[in-house]
């Protein structure tokens, strides 16, 4: 190529990402009005698709140096956004993954992250809209580098609409997998409805499963009304079109990781036998079947399970 046209098109490059970092805010001191930077929201995104990782697959993963990561996260030790934990196979790594704030911050930074791009597309029509992400599919496409290794979910805490988005899924699962009626999605509402009304975030959390931008599963975990240092592990839930992935697991993991941080003592749970799939979730967790009654409920005959978990 003569050395002329080569220098247009750097050029033209350079100028498109003076251009596009401009739009998107990136220039600001903190990015979508946050405490963070353009770096540290980033790792933050990064942490979130990972159940565990480490310092240095994250490094190796966003091309950081390693000490300028290793600074990141020691900031974010220090505001209480991450854990750490020894490796159990090799004692010389430690894993990172985010605290319960490293989470709710970045719930924000993606609550904010998705308006500020829907103001960005609003002024265009549908026509517009798809020309562009052609185009950017265009330039992810020439310039993707191979693929991440990441959990395909997140997991965030509640936000509005959520509730609504349990009860509907509870309701539509349940009626077409086990030919539950509608009774049962009336208690998932009145269950949601208490949680809001009264949930206390130092004894309490709802965790939502979310895959390419949708809900996917849900758990929640609620103090006992009637035991001290009890907890209830309830409406654990994952979409057809996402089990296998292991957010019924993980779901499952973080409820034991929030109660044991939070002091309860042990979670119990109430689960009925046709619930296959769960009841294997919750043996592998460590859970044992202490009681289990018949009973007539959601229009079914079904046999009521209680397990629990000593912590």
């Amino acid at each position: 190529m003569p050395q002329p046209e080569l220098h247009q098109r750097v050029e033209a490059v350079r100028r498109f990402n003076r251009f596009y970092t401009q739009q998107i805010g990136v220039l600001r001191e903190g990015l979508l009005k946050s405490p963070y930077s353009l770096t540290e929201a980033r790792v933050i995104y990064e942490l979130a698709h990972h159940e565990r990782t480490t310092a240095t697959h994250l490094s190796g993963e966003l091309g950081l140096d390693a000490g300028y990561l290793s600074r990141i996260l020691r900031g974010f030790a220090e505001r209480g956004l991450i854990e750490k934990r020894p490796s159990e196979t090799d004692g010389r790594t430690t894993l990172v993954w985010l605290s319960a704030r490293g989470e709710a911050a970045f719930a924000e930074l993606n609550a904010a992250s998705r308006g500020e791009i829907e103001a960005l597309l609003a002024p265009f029509s549908e026509e517009e809209q798809r020309r562009l992400l052609d185009a950017m599919g265009a330039i992810q496409g020439l310039l993707s580098a191979p693929t991440e290794h990441r959990v395909p979910y997140i997991l965030r805490p509640h936000q509005p609409g959520d509730m609504g988005w349990v009860v509907h899924r509870h309701g539509v699962l349940y009626a077409r997998e086990y030919g539950w009626d509608e009774t049962f999605e009336a208690l998932v509402a009145e269950i949601v409805a208490r949680f809001i009304r009264e949930y206390d975030p130092a004894w309490e959390r709802c965790w939502i499963a979310e895959r390419e931008g949708e809900p996917a599963g849900s758990v929640f975990l609620v103090r006992h009304p009637e035991r001290d240092g009890v907890a209830k592990l309830r409406l654990l839930l994952v979409e057809p079109t996402a089990r296998g992935l292991g957010i019924g697991g993980r779901l499952v993991a973080e409820c034991t990781r929030f109660a044991r941080r939070a002091g309860y003592r042990r979670i119990t749970l109430w689960t009925n036998s046709v619930l296959h799939a769960a009841r294997r979730l919750y043996e592998r967790e460590g859970y044992e079947l202490v009681a289990e009654e018949p009973h007539r409920s959601f229009g079914r005959d079904l046999v009521g399970q209680t397990w629990e978990l000593e912590l």
